[in-house]
């Protein structure tokens, strides 16, 4: 019995011998590996959510470019005037000095404006915007206030078309610049009408 278990003892001993060495650097590998596993993870800080902000003012009928905004009926757009006049070329209306209009069935509405630091009276842009060639003062001048703004406003008819045969001509300055407004209407009554429409949502890079 003690030679039986002797000769089964050899292969045992021989087999643990012969067994290979564990790796060192792969016990180290695994072992950081399970250290960092166990090293507990923050939860990250939620990203702030911005709340959007309420617009001052509603955006139909509100046009916004070259540094200045202004009203207007809300089934009409703006086009830009020069630039459509020069369509061969890169000129077009800027923040310095710009030409604007739009039309339909019942209302023309142009707006001009330029350079005028230190002005403060923007009467001479009515001789700019009122083209005598088709259009009359029907009224006298007329001064008063819109919001912050010293508006001349005068009434006009015009020939360009016989359906918008009445209208008016405005005109005032903000941030050194004169503006100057003018609209036909089938209605003389419609022109202050347009014009209050336009000035109450007026603003200017320096307001």
């Amino acid at each position: 019995m003690k030679r039986y278990l002797m000769w089964i003892s050899i292969p045992f001993f021989f087999f643990v011998s012969c067994a290979p060495t564990p790796n060192p650097n792969a016990q180290i590998q695994v072992a950081v590996a399970q250290t960092v596993a166990a090293i507990p993870t923050y939860t990250p800080y939620p990203t702030p959510r911005i709340a959007p902000t309420a617009t001052p003012m509603n955006l139909s009928g509100l046009f916004c470019e070259y540094q200045f905004c202004i009203g207007h009926p809300a089934n009409l757009a703006f086009y830009d005037v020069i630039a459509k006049q020069n369509s061969n070329s890169s000129a077009a209306s800027s923040a310095s000095q710009g030409w604007l209009a739009f039309y339909n069935l019942s209302a023309v509405i142009e707006v001009m404006w330029q350079d005028a630091s230190g002005a403060s009276d923007a009467t001479f842009m009515l001789n700019t915007i009122i083209d005598s060639k088709i259009d009359s003062r029907s009224g006298e001048l007329k001064a008063f206030q819109i919001n912050s703004l010293n508006v001349d406003f005068v009434p006009i008819t015009t020939t360009a078309t016989s359906s918008l045969p009445y209208g008016g001509a405005a005109a005032w300055t903000c941030g050194g610049r004169a503006f100057a407004w003018k609209v036909y209407t089938p209605q003389a009554e419609l022109a202050m009408s347009l014009l209050n429409e336009a000035l109450q949502k007026f603003r200017c890079n320096n307001q």
